[in-house]
């Protein structure tokens, strides 16, 4: 697995012979064309690591955007806020792009196309937009790709520390969990790093890891590359990627015997019914879905009767108090009270 070190990324800052700045945006930048590459390669390291999506759109400028701002990439490789001096990304620049996505196999990734997105190494996943073909209603592919969203997959270990012992039964079991939180507040950074550390184990709580299935439905949790996990879920988790939910969850009950299944964003009508099955067959339920607090998400059909029904244990609450990824809240699903948590946050 490719892993980070901010300290190689400064003492090793170039890409042989291009200038491409290494570290966790390696694989982004070799999956763009030159003319784009050479430009993002004379950003500083500081200046990538505030940056959660590159936004590539035919015939418009390049773009940047990052928690609470935005801005152009220049010609000259510089990021600011004039439109006037922005290097505009071309119709080859979005073709070569997506050839290097794919490893110039759109085959490849056609069944990924008809979900709107692609994975790169490394984890990344590409959001894209174009013409939409159809095919009896369904969803085909997407071609004459005009828009490539880029957004950088980021792990932060450890982040779930101040919450791992509120989830943790007893040395072998876990509570089913909902982590309620606001749109880019750090559930799935959260979710991925609860993940890791029930599988492999928290020392210092006596706990030594169980196995956890993963149905990752939008490869965003453990970012598959060709089935492989780029982000670290732990040494027993065996994933599920690109997998609807419902049928995943079934899939794990039948094949994997997991302890655990951790899925992101529960919500259609059939997901009820498999949340059902697993519990019934004595495996936990950790799982996510946004909203701004218990009240929001109780309004929710899905989650709010698995709330009504009092399946989860525990029930965490992300806000924006202390910035994005604040741990709000920590309550006790089954006695309906908050439970003390001191702090903590993702990012």
């Amino acid at each position: 697995m490719y892993t980070y070190d901010k300290t190689m990324d400064r003492e090793k800052n170039r890409y042989p012979g291009e200038g491409i700045s290494k570290g966790r945006y390696r694989f982004i930048l070799e999956s763009v064309p030159i003319s784009i590459r050479s430009l993002l390669s004379n950003l500083s390291i500081d200046e990538l690591d505030g940056i959660e999506e590159f936004r590539l759109k035919v015939d418009a400028p390049l773009m940047v955007y990052g928690s609470g701002f935005n801005a152009f990439v220049t010609e000259d490789g510089r990021l600011s806020k004039q439109k006037t001096r922005a290097y505009v990304v071309t119709e080859e620049d979005a073709s070569k792009a997506l050839q290097l996505m794919c490893n110039c196999s759109l085959y490849s990734i056609e069944d990924d196309l008809r979900s709107g997105f692609i994975t790169i190494r490394g984890g990344h996943r590409i959001g894209v937009a174009g013409k939409v073909v159809t095919d009896g209603g369904r969803i085909k592919t997407i071609k004459d790709i005009s828009s490539l969203n880029i957004r950088v997959s980021r792990e932060v270990l450890g982040c779930a520390g101040s919450v791992i012992p509120y989830l943790i039964k007893d040395r072998t079991g876990v509570y089913n969990t909902l982590i309620i939180s606001p749109p880019q507040c750090g559930k799935t950074t959260l979710l991925r790093d609860i993940i890791r550390q029930l599988s492999g184990g928290v020392p210092s709580l006596g706990f030594e890891g169980i196995k956890v299935g993963v149905v990752d439905e939008r490869s965003e949790i453990a970012g598959c590359y060709k089935g492989v996990p780029q982000n670290d879920v732990g040494i027993r988790t065996d994933v599920l990627d690109a997998c609807p939910k419902a049928q995943g969850v079934m899939m794990l009950i039948r094949s994997m015997s997991p302890v655990v299944i951790a899925t992101d964003e529960l919500g259609r009508p059939e997901d009820l019914t498999a949340v059902g099955e697993a519990v019934n067959a004595g495996v936990s339920i950790l799982t996510t879905v946004h909203g701004w607090g218990r009240d929001d998400a109780a309004r929710k059909p899905v989650i709010g009767e698995l709330l009504r029904d009092g399946v989860f244990e525990r029930i965490v609450v992300l806000s924006r108090k202390r910035g994005p990824g604040t741990i709000d809240e920590i309550y006790d699903g089954a006695l309906g009270k908050k439970i003390s948590v001191s702090g903590g946050g993702v990012g």
